[in-house]
């Protein structure tokens, strides 16, 4: 089995609980999912991993939103929370690793909590890469791996834990990767995640 088709039943698995489980750190991160939104511009927008739907809110008028989602369970949820905020968003499925979308489709990308997920970033990256258009901007919302001297191993022990229960690592050098993929001005905002945003050429 390949590992993007564990990482789907991983998340159809826990789509059902996943509002409830997260619930507690989403007080945190709505905050910081609004603030990356508001920066973003209007034009044709690519969302990565639309999961459940809680970026929909933040969608403005003129943010003319594709939602990609690799689990079909995650995005049932999403299109029933659109449907609830009457979001024009279209929400498909498909695998950030093999966009179904031709060169330069977009004029933004945005993901939140993604990359973490995502079996072969780069190439993920990559592909996001290609469907945005020359200049366009790449906005993300990111954990990523501590520098903190103790804090770093400690997180690299333990990310066989969270990768086995709902696949995502929390050792990933997202900002190293994001420079890998070929994004050019990369602008990294730390707080306890990592804001990123970077143009694509």
């Amino acid at each position: 089995m390949s590992e993007s088709s564990l990482t789907r039943g991983r998340y159809d698995r826990i789509a059902p609980i996943y509002d409830a489980v997260d619930w507690v750190m989403e007080l945190w991160y709505r905050g910081w999912r609004r603030a990356l939104w508001e920066q973003v511009p209007g034009g044709r927008i690519l969302e990565v991993g639309v999961g459940t739907g809680k970026n929909l809110p933040y969608h403005r008028a003129d943010h003319q939103v594709t939602g990609v989602d690799l689990s079909p369970k995650m995005l049932e949820r999403a299109r029933r929370r659109a449907g609830a905020l009457d979001s024009t968003a279209e929400l498909i499925q498909a695998d950030v690793q093999e966009l179904p979308f031709e060169d330069e489709t977009f004029d933004v990308a945005c993901a939140t909590f993604v990359f973490c997920s995502v079996p072969d970033p780069v190439r993920g990256l990559e592909e996001v890469r290609r469907v945005v258009r020359p200049g366009g901007s790449v906005f993300l919302l990111e954990h990523v791996l501590s520098h903190h001297a103790v804090l770093a191993p400690l997180m690299k022990l333990a990310d066989p834990l969270p990768l086995h229960f709902w696949g995502a690592h929390i050792d990933r050098d997202t900002v190293s990767n994001v420079r890998a993929a070929g994004f050019r001005d990369v602008q990294v905002s730390p707080k306890l995640l990592l804001e990123i945003r970077a143009r694509a050429d």
